[in-house]
Order: structure tokens, then C-alpha cells, then sequence
């Protein structure tokens, strides 16, 4: 198979355009961009270049750390924010260390299990949509002057294209409609697009998932599952700082490459940033019991083994049979009554393995429960995101899905910045086609009451009745779309329902309000409002006042005048970001 690059088309676009892609992961963050001129091929390039890493040739990638003054203001950001310099000014000054921020985004339906640690305190009069803003802000600035600097006539470049940019942001698998609006409302804050219709439709979202499938297909590493089976599948796993998410594809067509889920997106909190947790809860214990009456057991040694960790040992390690050293100090650094020696602190394999063994089971966990979900059909894993880098999260992938004859591989190009790269790739070839409904969404109607079913009686407190005359019960459940369905991305999903009104008044902000069920496949009779597996997945609303000079008025069962309205509710599921709207016929016009 041929990578993406050789099959892409060229632009088809009238002028000149830019599309950025920003990837604000958990601990480290990058950007992409395509240069669009028409009837020319896109080519990605990355931003090689941050400040604080003018000492790191072609680094792609950056903390995604900042300081905060006491006022709210943001002092530092990335690769600057981690310099010993500014750690030392940032002691000095009491700034506020702001990371982690993107987990406080997260849906409410999606626990986080922080082993006892908590998230920062956010900055003074700060949101945690205003900190996502800053940190954009940050990355569009480093992007700007990047262009700026690199590209030949890269400032009058900059002009031709600067108001009309296209941004792709991603988002694990597991973020939803509300996720993605408060991510909009990031970008209207960060100064990257203007807070109007226009501006917000310059935004698309992508699933991590989605985007790291697109970078494997840019890289050519779907050519083994292209040269097999049509019936096989296979899954990437976007194993990043916070989330392991995952996704799994076949491919449908080759000439052009379509491409399909087959089976719902995961997305589990299980990246490595919870290894690093886990390690400093290690370190805290040491503290407290063995390094209590030595200099190491003090917060701030700690928080030092911890980064000495995640630089070292957490990347190299892979043999539990092996002693591990986190060299933290001088080598005059010793004290052998607590493993100290040579400014190394000693770990057993044995200890290593077990700060990654929640993660490496839930990774195992999440791919079976996906071969499962497809019915067999994944027999490829591949491997992608910053903890890919990671040997023993590798080899205990390989050596505990080899029984169930899944093959583990891991691309030999920068996985760590695949996210952003196949958010490129996503936005130029759009290769998915179909995609699998990962819960079940529906909205409330009003069902005929049964005297002689139980159910219909224990809410017979809450009966209404319509101006025609029927007794109705609220809260009934019609499930629009079941959980998962494949749905193509043209797929309209439409129903027809019908209203009693006895004011034309209410037409001028009328409302459908579109619900979300994630307890299973069956599908429940009557939404419950209060129950964690229900929620509201959008409000969707219409000025249907128009309606008023054609709706015919009607007399009911006791004399009410009312107006009987007809409307469809029309959704759009197929595409990455959920779209619903308002249909309805005004003099034989439909709007």
C-alpha cells in the first residue's frame, strides 16, 4: 500500500489556505500544519521549534505545563515553563504550576482514580476552558512565529492566510458534544478564531483515535492488514499521558482507501502519567518509612525522584528481573541503610512492574473487550502515542495478547507525534467512512397511558393530559440510534413527532432536548433523569413562529383551543463531532 502523501489529491480550494492542527495532550503537546495551494498536494509539516528548546534540534513536542502569577496571568508555558531558570524564578515569584488541566475537561460519566492525588488549584478567576484557551493561545503563537521564520516569504504567507485558518483539534475517544464545546470556547478565549458562526465552523474536531489511525496510514503501516484477509481488522491504540485510547478499523477499499470502525471507541484513564503517580505515592512511602530520618524524605526530594522517574526509568525499563537505579543525585549522594548509593535510589523490577500493572491491564483489558466487540475480526494492534515508547508496555501488550492470536507492532517512526500529524491527515483524506455508535441516544416522548400496566400506574402522579383529549405519560424513551450500529457519515437519522400547543407563543423558542443512554444495549423504556447513565447530549432548538400564520386552530375536549405542530428532528451521528436539527413544513415549504 501506498502511504497517504502518494495517494492524497491535490487542493481543490480557490485561494491559498492554512490548516493548523493542535494537539494539547496531557503532559506534552505539538502541532502539524498543511500549507494548502490550490491544485497542489498537501504535504504536513511539523513545528520543530519551541521556545526553552533552541538546545534540541527537531524536538516536535513540549511540556504541557504553565505558570501562573498571583493575579491570573500566565507567565510561562511548554518548554520555557521547565527550564531550572524559571523553576527557580517560578519559586521565587510563588507562581502557580498549572498541568494535568486537559483531565479536568473530562465527561462527568468518566471517573478518574487519581490514587489519592489531586488535581492543582486552578489560577486566580481562572475556568479550566480559560487555562485550555491560554495554552492554545500559547501554541498558535509558537506556530505563528515558526511559519514566520521557516517557510520562504513566510511572513507574507502568514498575512495571506492568517484570518481564514482551519484548526483541527483532537480529543481522546472518550470526550463528547460538551467536551468539544467547551474546547470551541477554548479557541474563541485564546484569540484563535472570533466568537461568530464563522469563526466557530473553522474548528473540527477528531477523535485521537482517528487521527492516530491516520498517521499509521501515512506511514504506510496498514500494509500487512491491506495484504490479508479483507475480513481482518485491526486496532490502534493511542496510549498518551492521560488516556489509552483505542480504536478499531478494516479496511473496506483500497482505490480509493475507505476505511470503517468495527466497533465502538474506548477510552480509558490508564496513560502514563498514572504510572508516574503511582511512583511518587511509591516514593512518598519510602519517605515516610525508610527515608524518614535522611534528607530524601522531604515533599521536594520526592517530587524530584518522581521527575528523575518519568525521564529515566519509566521509558528504559524492561526486565523485572533486573534492579532499577533513578540516579537523582551526585554521586556523593549515600546512604546504603535505605538503598541509597551514588545518588541512586534502588527499586526492584518486581516494584517497576507493579506501577504499570494497572495500566497494562487495562490496556489488555480494553483490546479484548474490542476483539470481542468485533467478532473476532482484529488480529493487529499498533501501537502509537508518547507511552508507546515505553518497552515493557510493549512487550507486555505482545506477550499477553499472543494467546489470542493478536499481533502487537509498534511503527518505527515518531509515534509521539502521530496525534497531530494524522489530525492532518484526517482533515486532507478523510479516510473513515463509518463509524460505531458508542451509546445509545434517543429523546423524551410522551407515552399512552395503561391503566392495567404496573409500570404505567406507579407514575400515574405524573400524568398529563393534551388539549385533544389523551392521557400521556412523560419521560418515555424513543431510541433514535441503539449503540453499536454502524453509521455512515451521510446517514440522516429522522423522526417525525407531533406537539399540542395552546399558545403560538411558545413556537419562538421552541425545544428538543436530545438524550444520551450509556447503560448498555437494551433499550430502556423511560428515561431517568437523575440515573448516571442518562444524560443530556444537546438541547436543540428552533424559532418556529413562522408556523403561527399556518397553523390551523383546533377545539379540544374541554373547549381549549390549541394548535397541533409537526416537526422532524433530524440527526447527523456519522461524523466526528454530532450534529442535530429542526425540520418542518410551512406552506408546503420544508426549513
Amino acid at each position: 500500500m501506498k502511504s497517504s502523501a502518494d495517494t492524497r489529491k491535490p487542493y481543490t480550494g480557490p485561494i491559498r489556505s492554512l490548516v493548523l492542527a493542535l494537539d494539547v495532550g496531557t503532559t506534552f503537546s505539538g502541532v502539524s500544519y498543511a500549507i494548502l495551494e490550490p491544485g497542489e498536494i498537501p504535504k504536513i509539516h511539523g513545528v520543530t521549534r519551541f521556545p526553552g528548546q533552541e538546545h534540541v534540534a527537531g524536538n516536535s513536542k513540549i511540556p504541557t505545563v504553565m505558570y501562573y502569577d498571583g493575579e491570573g496571568k500566565m507567565m510561562a508555558a511548554g518548554a520555557e515553563a521547565d527550564t531550572p531558570s524559571m523553576l527557580s524564578l517560578a519559586e521565587d515569584e510563588a507562581w502557580i504550576k498549572v498541568e494535568l488541566f486537559k483531565l479536568r475537561l473530562r465527561p462527568r460519566t468518566m471517573k478518574l482514580n487519581m490514587n489519592g492525588m489531586r488535581l492543582g488549584p486552578l489560577p486566580y478567576r481562572k475556568s479550566a476552558v480559560d487555562v485550555f484557551g491560554d495554552f492554545l493561545s500559547y501554541l498558535f503563537l509558537c506556530t505563528r512565529n515558526f511559519i514566520r521564520d521557516t517557510h520562504a516569504n513566510g511572513l507574507s504567507l502568514w498575512n495571506a492566510v492568517e484570518h481564514d485558518i482551519q484548526f483541527v483539534l483532537s480529543h481522546p475517544n472518550g470526550w463528547e458534544g460538551a467536551q468539544q464545546t467547551k474546547m470551541r470556547r477554548a479557541a474563541v478565549y485564546g484569540g484563535l478564531i472570533p466568537d461568530t458562526n464563522e469563526g466557530k465552523a473553522r474548528i473540527r474536531f477528531v477523535t485521537e483515535g482517528e487521527a492516530s489511525l491516520h498517521a499509521c496510514v501515512l506511514n504506510g503501516l496498514a500494509d500487512d492488514v491491506l495484504s490479508g484477509s479483507p475480513k481482518s481488522g485491526f486496532l490502534v491504540l493511542d496510549a498518551g499521558g492521560g488516556t489509552l485510547d483505542i480504536s478499531s478499523y478494516s479496511i473496506r477499499a483500497q482505490a480509493p482507501l475507505v476505511i470503517e470502525e468495527v466497533a465502538p471507541p474506548d477510552c480509558v484513564f490508564a496513560g502514563s502519567v498514572f504510572v508516574s503517580r503511582r511512583a511518587r505515592e511509591l516514593f512518598r512511602v519510602l519517605g515516610l518509612e525508610k527515608l524518614k530520618n535522611s534528607k530524601y524524605g522531604t515533599p521536594d526530594a520526592v517530587d524530584h525522584i518522581t521527575k528523575r522517574f518519568d525521564e529515566t526509568t519509566k521509558r528504559l525499563f524492561r526486565d523485572k528481573r533486573d534492579p532499577q537505579y533513578i540516579l537523582f543525585g551526585s554521586p556523593l549522594d549515600k546512604d546504603l541503610s535505605v538503598g541509597i548509593r551514588s545518588g541512586q535510589l534502588r527499586l526492584s523490577g518486581t516494584e517497576v512492574a507493579e506501577l504499570f500493572e494497572p495500566s497494562v491491564k487495562a490496556a489488555v483489558h480494553a483490546i479484548k473487550a474490542q476483539v470481542e466487540a468485533s467478532s473476532g475480526m482484529i488480529k493487529s494492534v499498533f501501537l502509537v502515542g508518547g507511552y508507546a515508547n515505553s518497552a515493557w508496555l510493549f512487550s507486555q501488550l505482545q506477550e499477553r495478547l499472543q494467546p489470542y492470536r493478536v499481533a502487537v507492532s509498534r511503527p518505527d517512526t515518531q509515534t509521539s507525534k502521530a496525534v497531530a500529524d494524522g489530525a492532518i491527515g484526517f482533515y486532507c483524506d478523510h479516510h473513515v467512512s463509518a463509524r460505531m455508535s458508542k451509546f445509545m441516544y434517543g429523546v423524551e416522548y410522551l407515552r399512552q397511558y395503561d391503566s392495567a400496566d404496573p409500570e404505567h400506574v406507579e407514575r400515574k402522579d405524573r400524568l398529563c393530559e393534551l388539549p385533544s383529549g389523551p392521557r400521556l405519560l412523560p419521560d418515555a424513551f424513543d431510541c433514535i440510534l441503539a449503540r453499536g450500529v454502524k453509521v455512515k457519515e451521510s446517514t440522516v437519522f429522522t423522526r417525525k413527532y407531533c406537539t399540542e400547543l395552546t399558545s403560538l407563543s411558545l413556537l419562538s423558542v421552541f425545544e428538543v432536548e436530545i438524550w444520551c443512554y450509556r447503560g448498555g444495549n437494551t433499550i430502556p423504556k423511560w428515561i431517568m433523569r437523575q440515573a448516571e447513565d442518562f444524560s443530556t447530549l444537546c438541547l436543540v432548538r428552533a424559532d418556529l413562529s413562522p408556523l403561527s400564520s399556518s397553523a390551523e386552530a383546533k377545539t379540544g375536549k374541554h373547549g381549549r383551543v390549541y394548535w397541533n405542530i409537526v416537526f422532524s428532528v433530524e440527526i447527523h451521528f456519522g461524523l466526528t463531532e454530532f450534529r442535530a436539527r429542526i425540520k418542518w413544513v410551512d406552506n408546503g415549504v420544508t426549513k
